[in-house]
């Protein structure tokens, strides 16, 4: 099959499928080869489940041949990141402490999406327990960005960009702690949506900050996403922290005519540190909206420039307690140097998680300490109160936000791995969404001189997903950067 198959949209092959023109065994199969010819070079794959995904790919195509479709997603092929639980794969998380281990079971979001016929296939590469922004702390691989291979996917979600730009899958699933969705999503050139805390179960996924992190969709385009949010969004009783809420039609949202929407642009996201090439962009996305008679108004997030210290403190303290469980005693690696039960715990430890996952255990359990308890975890709660306020008060303003997704294009591989602070600021600009628990999106809306993508931000109100994919949809409607592909 040509190229431009892998570089259709997912709702664009829905329709080949629900036409008769395609069938999903055909499609899967083509996405299979196409993975195994560039996978040499992305490597955005940490298992294939090849004989599964086309027995399912078959099941959907029976299914339809007797008028049976289960919805747009039929037959469509899903990869997913390896920190999301599907019965009987794999569930690494990229470290070394769960490299043996297969899910007994399925993520809600995985329930769901077999539910809407969609055809599961691989495992996706990742940062080490979604800790970290390059995709360069995998355990076993590390990912590359399919513009440029000697550059980034962003991360922790490298892998699910990764799959989507290279053309390896239509759509994949991530997770977005402080920025895994959006942050990949802009430096690989696809869509990618955090959705508001509590949209989407976390039940099945393997938690590192448990406060902060979703699920959420990668595809090319605007209606890719709203299709495969569509599938995992809502309550579901596992999950203490899911929301119930009414889940509007996503789809249908974009088909209404573009509105004149009420745009703030934060003064706090084009301060110093912002590539020239990004701001230029995203100021040329803020005057496309202007011209279609928005309404651009400058809005104050104060505690935004707060945003990563705060971030620092929260999400390590809760991956120190939530880590604790990968103790070498039950499902977890288990050195083969203990010598006692003191060893047992120190050895399996220090041997299964990798530098940057030790270092987040360690700053948590500090900031946890006595004596720090209320210096540093409880400050920084408070601070995150703040944050949130100041969203809550810009909406009462504006409809959405604009900003930069990442502050740079992709970096070069290796150029930030030994300088930890350099490569948290990689997530300076997505991070306030998750402390705030509102929604995010990232569209491509540029190239830099080096071709690279650039991404735009829209952050929205809680549980206004409809509101930002529109808005996003707009944009992309006018522009043609998601009809562009890397070559490999």
């Amino acid at each position: 099959m040509s190229e431009s198959l892998f570089y259709k949209s997912a709702t664009e092959l829905s329709s080949l499928l629900q036409s008769g023109a395609l069938s999903s065994v055909e499609l899967t199969r083509a996405f299979i080869e196409r993975t195994q010819a560039v996978e040499p070079s992305v490597k955005a794959f940490l298992q294939q489940n090849v004989e599964e995904a086309l027995a399912m790919a078959s099941e959907s195509d029976f299914r339809r041949s007797r008028g049976q479709s289960l919805g747009p997603l039929d037959g469509i092929p899903v990869a997913i990141k390896d920190v999301i639980s599907v019965k009987g794969a794999s569930l690494s998380c990229g470290s070394r402490m769960l490299s043996h281990f297969v899910s007994p079971y399925d993520a809600h979001a995985a329930e769901l999406l077999k539910a809407a016929g969609a055809v599961l296939w691989g495992r996706l590469n990742m940062d080490e327990f979604a800790m970290g922004s390059s995709t360069e702390n995998s355990a076993f691989q590390t990912t590359s960005n399919p513009w440029n291979t000697d550059c980034i996917p962003g991360g922790s979600s490298g892998g699910s960009a990764a799959a989507v730009a290279a053309g390896e899958s239509p759509l994949t699933l991530g997770t977005d702690t402080g920025g895994s969705i959006r942050q990949p999503a802009a430096l690989c050139g696809v869509v990618g949506l955090k959705p508001t805390y509590g949209l989407v179960s976390r039940y099945g996924m393997v938690a590192y900050a448990s406060s902060l992190e979703q699920i959420g969709p990668f595809g090319r385009t605007v209606a890719d996403v709203a299709m495969l949010l569509q599938a995992i969004a809502g309550h579901d009783r596992r999950d203490s922290t899911s929301y119930k809420v009414d889940i509007p039609d996503y789809t249908a949202a974009l088909q209404a005519p573009a509105k004149k929407w009420r745009l703030g642009i934060p003064k706090e996201y084009f301060a110093e540190g912002l590539d020239p090439e990004v701001r230029q962009a995203v100021r040329n996305a803020i005057e496309f909206y202007r011209a279609q008679g928005c309404e651009i108004v400058d809005v104050s997030l104060p505690h935004a420039e707060l945003a990563i210290p705060v971030y620092y403190i929260i999400a390590t303290a809760e991956a120190s307690s939530n880590l604790a469980r990968f103790d070498g005693v039950r499902y977890s690696y288990r050195s083969p140097n203990a010598t006692d039960v003191v060893s047992l715990y120190s050895k399996s430890r220090g041997e299964g998680f990798g530098s940057e996952v030790k270092r987040r255990i360690i700053l948590g359990t500090y900031v946890l300490s006595s004596g720090y308890y209320d210096a540093y975890y409880l400050r920084a709660q408070k601070v995150r109160t703040l944050i949130r306020d100041d969203f809550m008060k810009a909406y009462e303003q504006v409809d959405a936000i604009l900003t930069p997704t990442s502050p740079t294009p992709a970096f070069k591989l290796g150029e930030r791995k030994e300088d930890p602070l350099s490569m948290y600021l990689a997530d300076i600009y997505t991070i306030s969404a998750n402390l705030a628990g509102i929604p995010g999106i990232s569209i491509p809306c540029g190239f830099s001189s080096e071709n690279l993508p650039l991404g735009l931000q829209i952050l929205g109100k809680p549980y206004d997903e409809a509101g930002i994919m529109a808005v996003a949809h707009a944009f992309e409607q006018a522009h043609d950067f998601h009809k562009r592909y890397p070559s490999l």
